[in-house]
Formats: structure tokens, C-alpha cells, sequence
């Protein structure tokens, strides 16, 4: 079957970022032919920039095993779902004034970059997640943060809300799929603090209902242990990071942990690594430093394939994916 995507990428992108680009490509592809698994880390504003078009294809083709993300993407997916259509482009951004900025946030829209959301799309679920935490807490049940956005996804409902395509949600996919998100840091999102205002107006007894950042790193940690652990006979997982921060560091650290702080000797590192990022390696930041510093920190080995690609996600990611997918 002809691949026009991967055709054009594999005949034009040899050197540089784009030679980068190809290498990471293939070098995806064989991991996975190998029969080794994939985490996604997502940082930024990737779901409001509509990553959903690229990653839901390549959940639901069995391409992604778990994804880490910031709990702004984890959202941003499904106010897209619910509100996309009342968004507003902002083709101009860089040259917006103070007094445009204030004009925005009177009429409740809030700017990402190119893009303002109506602020009321939050409101609406978070009325939905009100009646949820209640629940929970009544009931005496933990949730992580993507299993409460699974909970109102799976409302009876909230599809007739939906003025996306269902088929661009990479939520919706993960959640058919059943592959697991964590989410640290969540308190840092639009949700995590409508979360933290609820608790304060509830009363200390409200915060359990929120599993807590060890926790997850906890889940994710056994997770990697199932995935890629001794005896399984398949490659150690590998990690494809969008962004740096959080959303990478996290997830990146249950190796280490496993090895130094559990001294499970025989976890074996992540067996693939790749970055798309903007930024530049500097003094001590994380989000810039070439992959081969992450060996002397126990997360990756001397051998593990290291992909470090200098670019903007919002295009490198969509034809990476695609070119795995045979587009």
C-alpha cells in the first residue's frame, strides 16, 4: 500500500532536524515491530493544538500503551470535544496589546498562544465533576485525574454535547483502548484548581478523593514492571516525549526509582527515547538536555536508540505519527 507521508518524509528529510525527523520515524517503527511498547509524554498545550487528529489514530492502532501528560492536556481534549466550535483564532497574538488581553479576559475567553477557549466549557464540566467528587467522596472512592475525565466521558449524555469529531479525541481513543494516564502535578491545570476549590469549600475530608502524585508514580512504576520487566521477552518500554517538564521528567523517573530506590537490579531501562523540543540546552534545564545526559541519572542505557529533534511538536509530532501509521 503507497505511503505518501512516509515516502515524502523518507526521499526529502536527510539532514539535520529532518534527518533527525526520519531516524526517529524508523526508529519507532522497529521498536514496536520488536514488540516493545510506547509511553507518550504530551507537555504544553498539545490537545489545544489538536494532537488529537494524529495520537487518537495511533492509539487505536495499538501504537500507544500509556501516556503521561500535564493536567492542561488531559482537559484541553475534551473542551475541544465539547466547545470546539466556539473557539476564537487569534492570527495576530504576538502583536496583542495589554488593554486586547483584558478585552479577552472580560468576555471570558482564555488565551493558548493563536487560540482563546470560552472559559464557560469549563464551568460545564466542572459541574458534571462536582456531582462526581461528591459521589466519590460519599462512597469513599480514590480516583486518578483520567479516571474522573473517563467517568463524564462515559455519561450517557455528554456525546450529544460533542461538536467534534469523536474520531480526533485522543482521550475518547485512550479510553476505548484502556491504557492508562498519569497526570502529575495535576493541581497545575484549570480543573486541579476548580479540584482544590472544591476541598477548601468541602473541607479537608474532600481531598482523598484525588489519588495522590506518589501514587501514580507508584501505578506507573508497576505498569513498566508488567510492560517491560524480566521474563516478559519483550523490549523495555520506550518513551516518546513531547515538550520537556513535567510531563517527561515524571514518568522518565520510575526507572531510576525502581533501580536505585527499590533495588530491583534487573528493571531494565527505557529501551527507546525520543524528544521533540524547542528548547535549548542550557545551565541545569531539563527540557533542553540531550538525551545522553539521562544515562548518568539511570534512566537510559549507552545503547538505548536517542532521538533529540530541535523543532516546533505541532509539526514534527502529527508526521512522525503519521509516518508510523503508513500515511
Amino acid at each position: 500500500m503507497a505511503s505518501p507521508v512516509r515516502d515524502f518524509i523518507e526521499y526529502h528529510f536527510l539532514h539535520y532536524n529532518a534527518r533527525e525527523l526520519t531516524a526517529c520515524a524508523n526508529g519507532f517503527r522497529a521498536h514496536l515491530d520488536a514488540g516493545g511498547k510506547m509511553m507518550v509524554t504530551l507537555a504544553g498545550a498539545m490537545s489545544t493544538a489538536r494532537i488529537g487528529r494524529s495520537l487518537a489514530p495511533m492509539i487505536r492502532a495499538g501504537h500507544v500503551h500509556a501516556i503521561t501528560c500535564t493536567g492542561a492536556n488531559l482537559e484541553e481534549d475534551v473542551f475541544n470535544l465539547l466547545a470546539s466550535d466556539r473557539y476564537e483564532a487569534l492570527p495576530h497574538w504576538r502583536s496583542l496589546s495589554a488593554e486586547d488581553e483584558v478585552a479577552l479576559y472580560e468576555r471570558g475567553m482564555n488565551r493558548v498562544t493563536d487560540t482563546a477557549i470560552p472559559e464557560d466549557v469549563m464551568r460545564e464540566v466542572e459541574k458534571r465533576m462536582h456531582v462526581l467528587w461528591a459521589a466519590a467522596a460519599a462512597d469513599g472512592r480514590r480516583l486518578f485525574p483520567y479516571e474522573m475525565f473517563r467517568e463524564v466521558l462515559g455519561q450517557e449524555d455528554l456525546a450529544g454535547h460533542f461538536v467534534l469529531d469523536p474520531a480526533e479525541s485522543w482521550m475518547l481513543a485512550a479510553k476505548e483502548a484502556g491504557i492508562p494516564i498519569y497526570t502529575p502535578g495535576w493541581e497545575d491545570s484549570t480543573m486541579g484548581n476548580m479540584f482544590t476549590a472544591w476541598c477548601m469549600r468541602e473541607g479537608h475530608e474532600a481531598h482523598p478523593v484525588l489519588r495522590s502524585g506518589t501514587e501514580a508514580l507508584a501505578a506507573l512504576a508497576a505498569w513498566y514492571r508488567d510492560a517491560s520487566g524480566p521474563g516478559t521477552g519483550r523490549p523495555s518500554v520506550g518513551f516518546f516525549q513531547i515538550g520537556g517538564g513535567i510531563a517527561g521528567d515524571f514518568p522518565i523517573c520510575a526507572v531510576p526509582m525502581l533501580i536505585q530506590d527499590l533495588e530491583e537490579a534487573d528493571t531494565p531501562f527505557w529501551g527507546f527515547f525520543a524528544q521533540i523540543s524547542d528548547a535549548v540546552t542550557s545551565y541545569g534545564g531539563y527540557s533542553g538536555a540531550v538525551p545522553n545526559e539521562k544515562i548518568t541519572w539511570g534512566k537510559l542505557a549507552a545503547s538505548t536508540p536517542k532521538f533529540m529533534i530541535q523543532s516546533d511538536a505541532t509539526i514534527v509530532a502529527p508526521l512522525i505519527f503519521a509516518h508510523v501509521l503508513g500515511d
